[in-house]
C-alpha cells in the first residue's frame, strides 16, 4: 500500500473556499506518481520521491492545502501507464464551484517542488498543517492494516479488533513523529503516548477537533461523522474500533484470562506456591485473605502428586472463604540449568546468636513438633525446626522441662521448653538452646527428671544440607555434559577450579570460546574459555567479594549464543495433560518465535482444549523482539491470552540497563493488543524474604498499576508482602493517599 501526501495551494476568495468535506480519504484524489510522508524510525522509507504543489493563479488569497492519499502498489504503475492524458506527478483537486462551472480568471499550473515532504511540512507550523500531518499518519496506519489483511483474517473473531489495533500501533511507532508530538502538546490536544488501546479512533477524534477549530468551520463547513470510525467490516461481521468498544474489549480479555476483579480492585495478585503450601495448613488461607487471587505452580519443581494437593487446597480454601481464585501452571520449558548435586549430610546446626567477642546475645530458638505436623504457627519464628517421633514423649513434655541429647559430635546439650502450642496433629513446643549443637536424624531426646525413667523421643526427617560450589573471580568452572555424575565422583580439578553438570545438550552444541555466560539469574558471570563435546570451561569474571554460591537447578544464560531450542520438551508435553485437566492457565516458558506458538496450538488441538488460558512468558531477547508476531500468532486460537514479563532471565539476556525500557515497551504493545500483562520477578523481594521492604521496591511495585497482575515469589513473609502489594494497587487506598497530600501553599513572606 503506497501512502503519502501532497501539499496543494489554491486560490480562495472570501466567499468561496475549497470544500474539504467533498474529498474523503481515498477515492476523490487522482494521483500519478509517488510521494513521501514521514521518515521511518527504523531507517526505511515508506515511499520516496518529491512532494507536489498545485498552484491556482488568479485573484484572491493563496491558501495552502495538503491532501493525503493511499494507493495499492499493484495499481501504481498501472494507473500511470494506462492514462495517456496525464504525465507523471499530477494531482487534480476541484472545488464545488469548479465542478459546476470553471471559475473565471483562474488557470491551474503544475509546479514540482524539489524539497522533500518532511522538510516542506516542517516549515508549516499552523493547526492546518498539523491537521494534514495527522491525516497522513492516519492513512499510513490504514495502509499497514491493508498490507496485513491476510494476517488479520487468520485471527480468531474474538481478537479481530485487538489484532487490528495492534497493527495500527505498530504503524504509528514505525514513524518518527516526535515533532508532531510537540505540536499536539503545544495546542493542548492528543498525547500520542496514551492512545495505544485505541489508535485509529483517537487520531480521528483529534482530526475532527482540528477540523472544528479551522477557519472553514466559520463559513458553514460541516465535518462528516465518518471521520470518527465506530466500526469496520471484517468479512461479513462488523468490527468495533471505537474507543469505548476497544476499552471494553481490553477489560473483557483481562477478565477471561485472570478472572473478574473483586471489590473495586485495580489489579490481580499472583503468588508462587510449592511444597511449603502442603506443609503449612494456614499458608494458602493466609495468602487468600491477604489479597491473592491467582496461584502459580512451577512445573520445573515437584510432581503431579504435589501439584494435585496444592490445587485441592486452593480450591477448598477459595470456596470456604468465598473468594474466587485461579491456577496458573508454568511449563518448565527448555531452560538451561545446573545439574543436581549430591545431597549433603542430614544434619542441622543449632547456633545461638553471639557478639564479636563470642559472648551469647540470644539463645537459639528451636521448635519441637510431632512428625508430619508441618511448620509452627505463623506468628513464631524459630531458628531450627525439629520433628520428633515419640507420641508418649511429647504428651508428657511440659513447659520448663529440660530436654537433653548428645549431638553429632557427642557433645551433651540441653533444650529448655519455653511454651506449648496446639498444632494439627497434637502439640508443639518452643525451646531455647544456649550452646551450638549439630543434630542429625536418629538423635535421642530425654526429659531430665529425678528418680524415675522418662520416655524418649527421636529426631526424624532432618533434611540434607544443600550442596553448592563457592565461586570467586578468577576461578575456573568446568561444566560436564553427563548429568548422572555425582559431585563426589567427578574428577578432581586443579586448585581454584570447580565442576558441575548440565543435563541439557543444547549448552555444549551451541557455545564457543569468548561467549559470556551467566548463572543463577546473573549473580555469577563468566566467559567461556574452551569447549569440547562433553565439557565447557568457564572463567569467572563476576562474583561476590567472599564468593557466590552456585547450587543445584540454578539458571544458565548465554545471551550472545544462538541456541536452537525445541518449542515444547517431552516433559512439557506430559505436564500439559495435567495442566489442561486441573489449571486455568498454562505458562509457556522461553517463547522465542512463532514456531513455539504453532507447536502449542497443535498440542492443544489434539487435546481439544479451547478454554485453557495461554500466558506467553517473555524472558529472551528473541521473544521480546518478536512479541507482536507472537501475539498475532497466538490470536489465531480462541484461548484467553496473556503475557508475563519474566524480568529475571530478560535482564540477563538483554542487559540490565535496558530492562526498564523493555518493560515499558512490552506493556505498550500488550496495551495496544488488549492483552493482559503479568509483571513478575523480584517484586517486593526484600520484603518477601526479610519482612522489611526497600524504598526502591515500593515504587517498583507501584509501577505494577500499569499491569493487569503482579506476581510475587516464595518467601517467609510472602503473606505480608501480598497485603502490602494489595494496599499499593488498591485504588481506594491510592485515592485516600492522594487526598491526604495537602496542596502546596506559596507564602508571600520568606522567613
Amino acid at each position: 500500500m503506497l501512502t503519502g501526501a501532497v501539499s496543494v495551494c489554491s486560490v480562495t476568495e472570501p466567499i468561496s473556499r475549497l470544500d474539504h468535506a467533498r474529498f474523503p480519504d481515498f477515492t476523490p484524489l487522482i494521483l500519478y506518481g509517488n510521494s513521501v510522508i514521514f521518515p521511518s524510525k527504523y531507517g526505511t522509507e515508506v515511499s520516496s520521491s518529491r512532494s507536489h504543489i498545485l498552484l491556482c493563479q488568479g485573484r484572491g488569497k493563496l491558501a495552502s492545502r495538503t491532501a493525503a492519499y493511499s494507493m495499492p502498489p499493484e495499481q501504481n504503475d498501472a494507473h500511470r501507464q494506462g492514462s495517456p492524458h496525464f504525465t507523471d506527478d499530477q494531482v487534480f483537486l476541484f472545488s464545488e464551484d469548479d465542478l459546476k462551472e470553471p471559475r473565471k480568471g483562474t488557470s491551474p499550473s503544475l509546479v514540482q517542488s524539489g524539497v522533500d515532504f518532511q522538510t516542506n511540512i516542517s516549515k508549516l507550523g499552523d493547526e492546518e498543517t498539523l491537521h494534514d500531518k495527522l491525516k497522513a499518519v492516519q492513512l499510513h496506519i490504514l495502509a499497514m492494516e491493508q498490507w496485513n489483511a491476510s494476517r488479520l483474517k487468520m485471527c480468531h473473531r474474538n481478537y479481530s479488533a485487538s489484532a487490528t489495533n495492534l497493527l495500527h500501533y505498530l504503524a504509528l511507532k514505525s514513524l518518527d513523529i516526535e515533532e508532531m508530538k510537540e505540536e499536539l502538546s503545544s495546542v493542548g490536544l492528543l498525547n500520542l503516548e496514551t492512545v495505544n488501546a485505541h489508535v485509529l479512533s483517537s487520531l480521528a477524534a483529534c482530526i475532527q477537533m482540528l477540523n472544528a477549530s479551522r477557519l472553514d468551520s466559520l463559513v458553514g463547513l460541516s465535518v462528516p461523522n465518518k471521520e470518527l470510525p465506530g466500526h469496520k467490516n471484517s468479512g461479513n461481521k462488523k468490527m468495533e474500533l471505537g474507543m469505548t468498544a476497544l476499552m471494553k474489549r481490553a477489560s473483557s480479555n483481562r477478565d477471561l484470562l485472570l478472572g473478574a476483579l473483586q471489590a473495586q480492585k485495580m489489579g490481580h495478585i499472583m503468588a508462587t506456591v510449592g511444597e511449603e503450601a502442603v506443609e503449612n495448613d494456614t499458608h494458602i488461607p493466609d495468602l487468600i485473605n491477604s489479597g491473592t487471587t491467582i496461584f502459580r505452580i512451577n512445573c520445573a519443581h515437584g510432581d503431579p502428586e504435589l501439584w494435585s494437593e496444592i490445587i485441592r487446597m486452593v480450591k477448598q480454601c477459595s470456596q470456604h472463604l468465598e473468594k474466587p481464585c485461579r491456577i496458573l501452571m508454568d511449563l518448565a520449558g527448555p531452560k538451561l540449568r545446573t545439574g543436581t548435586l549430591k545431597d549433603g549430610p542430614c544434619v542441622v546446626k543449632i547456633s545461638p546468636r553471639k557478639n564479636a567477642f563470642g559472648s551469647m546475645i540470644r539463645p537459639a530458638q528451636v521448635w519441637i513438633g510431632p512428625r508430619g505436623a508441618g511448620p509452627p504457627p505463623s506468628h513464631l519464628s524459630p531458628d531450627v525446626i525439629l520433628q520428633v517421633d515419640g507420641q508418649e514423649f511429647l504428651n508428657k513434655l511440659e513447659v520448663d522441662d529440660s530436654v537433653t541429647f548428645s549431638d553429632a559430635r557427642r557433645k551433651r546439650r540441653t533444650l529448655k521448653i519455653l511454651s506449648k502450642y496446639p498444632v494439627f496433629s497434637g502439640v508443639g513446643f518452643m525451646a531455647e538452646c544456649n550452646n551450638t549443637a549439630y543434630v542429625e536424624s536418629g538423635t535421642t531426646l530425654h526429659v531430665k527428671q529425678k528418680g524415675r525413667k522418662s520416655p524418649v523421643g527421636f529426631v526424624v526427617d532432618v533434611p540434607p544440607v544443600e550442596q553448592f560450589v563457592r565461586l570467586r573471580v578468577g576461578d575456573l568452572l568446568v561444566i560436564s555434559r553427563d548429568s548422572s555424575d555425582e559431585n563426589d565422583t567427578l574428577p578432581r580439578s586443579p586448585i581454584g577450579s570447580h565442576k558441575i553438570t548440565c543435563p541439557s545438550g543444547y549448552l555444549f552444541d551451541s557455545v564457543k570460546p569468548g561467549d559470556p555466560i551467566a548463572f543463577d539469574d546473573g549473580k555469577i558471570w563468566g566467559v567461556i574459555k574452551g569447549t569440547s563435546i562433553s565439557e565447557v570451561v568457564v572463567k569467572v569474571t563476576h562474583a561476590g567479594l567472599k564468593g557466590t554460591k552456585l547450587g543445584s537447578e540454578k539458571s544458565i544464560n548465554i545471551p550472545e549464543s544462538d541456541i536452537r531450542y525445541e518449542g515444547l520438551t517431552s516433559k512439557d508435553l506430559m505436564d500439559l495433560d495435567f495442566v489442561a485437566a486441573h489449571a486455568d492457565m498454562v505458562g509457556i516458558s522461553f517463547v522465542r518465535d512463532v514456531h513455539d506458538i504453532v507447536a502449542l496450538h497443535q498440542e492443544l488441538a489434539k487435546r481439544r482444549i479451547s478454554e485453557l488460558g495461554i500466558v506467553l512468558k517473555i524472558e529472551t531477547k528473541g521473544g521480546f523482539e518478536k512479541l507482536p508476531l507472537l501475539i498475532l500468532e497466538a490470536m489465531k486460537s480462541s484461548n484467553p491470552l496473556g503475557v508475563m514479563i519474566a524480568r529475571g532471565d530478560l535482564a540477563v539476556e538483554c542487559g540490565w540497563e535496558k530492562l526498564a525500557d523493555i518493560q515499558d515497551e512490552i506493556i505498550s504493545i500488550c496495551s495496544a493488543a488488549h492483552v493482559p500483562v503479568i509483571l513478575a520477578t523480584q517484586v517486593l523481594e526484600t520484603l518477601v524474604k526479610t519482612g522489611v521492604p526497600t524504598r526502591a521496591e515500593i515504587t517498583d511495585a507501584a509501577n505494577g498499576r500499569r499491569a493487569s497482575c503482579v506476581m510475587l515469589n516464595k518467601g517467609k513473609h510472602v503473606a505480608k508482602a501480598v497485603s502490602m502489594l494489595d494496599t499499593i494497587l488498591n485504588s481506594q487506598q491510592y485515592a485516600k493517599a492522594k487526598a491526604e497530600l495537602k496542596p502546596l501553599m506559596l507564602s508571600s513572606h520568606v522567613n
